[in-house]
């Protein structure tokens, strides 16, 4: 498998600063990476989002979007078979899995420019090409804006030993649907950036109510992919992963299993801005 190495030439997109004050800790665990290929997740076998919703909105994929590692997908099969032995006919449904960094980069900036519409300064990027211009060139509204993208955001830091997760082919965002194809009510939408992303939001709930309701259905989700092996976002009660550094951080393991997939090994756009 072909690797990124600290002399390898990559591309510089991430302001320095940022990737000081801003680095979770679960980026400083050690990759070993198993060197599994990706692999095609089979249309049919789990309900997807069509059209994809990044590739929608332009985002810069070199190939299909539904691939993981092939490892990954065999537990996305094992957490299926859980699911399907406690609620027949329920389907794990996936809005999201394998992410090139040029693809992190674009939903960055994009979700930069969304904040900034919010606040009503999207005019401050306009000279911006990305987050690194916008430190260079308005480095006040970067510090204001940059807190709220990366919360939920992943960094798409070139570093090969600090990858977002999705870069890896080891991490997907997902949701619940019913026998008749439904929607579970999970109490908010998949990238619905509020704090109802957070796993536990309603676990006060009281019995009887809708919000009690979305917190039993959030809890089958994780129960049937831990149960599967894989780990849950801290912050979004939709995004699992396996044997990337986030999984290890959360298991305590010694290292990751999986890093990011290197651009020459897919032919990814290099990413800009």
């Amino acid at each position: 498998m072909e690797r990124f190495h600290r002399g390898s030439p990559v591309m510089r997109f991430l302001p320095c600063h940022l990737a000081k004050t801003m680095r979770p800790d679960y980026l400083n665990i050690p990759i070993r990476d198993c060197g599994e290929p990706l692999q095609e997740i089979p249309e049919g076998d789990f309900p997807r989002m069509a059209p994809h919703p990044y590739l929608a909105q332009g985002a810069p994929y070199a190939g299909s979007p539904w691939r993981l590692r092939s490892g990954v997908l065999s537990a996305l099969y094992r957490a299926q078979s859980v699911l399907s032995a406690r609620c027949p006919g329920w389907r794990i449904a996936l809005f999201d899995a394998y992410r090139p960094l040029a693809v992190q980069h674009f939903m960055v900036w994009d979700a930069f420019r969304r904040e900034a519409q919010a606040m009503g300064c999207l005019t401050r990027l306009a000279s911006c090409a990305g987050p690194d211009a916008l430190a260079r060139l308005d480095p006040e509204i970067h510090t204001l804006l940059a807190p709220k993208v990366y919360r939920f955001w992943g960094i798409p830091d070139p570093d090969p030993c600090r990858p977002p997760p999705h870069s890896t082919g080891a991490a997907i965002d997902c949701k619940l649907v019913d026998g008749e194809g439904r929607d579970v009510p999970m109490g908010g939408p998949v990238d619905d950036f509020t704090d109802r992303a957070i796993p536990n939001f309603y676990a006060s709930a009281l019995p009887g109510t809708p919000e009690y309701l979305h917190h039993r259905n959030r809890e089958l989700l994780v129960s049937v992919m831990t149960q599967a092996g894989f780990a849950q976002h801290v912050g979004e009660w939709w995004h699992f992963s396996i044997g990337d550094q986030m999984w290890a951080h959360a298991l305590g393991a010694a290292y990751a299993l999986y890093g990011r997939i290197p651009f020459a090994a897919i032919g990814a756009p290099a990413p800009t801005g």
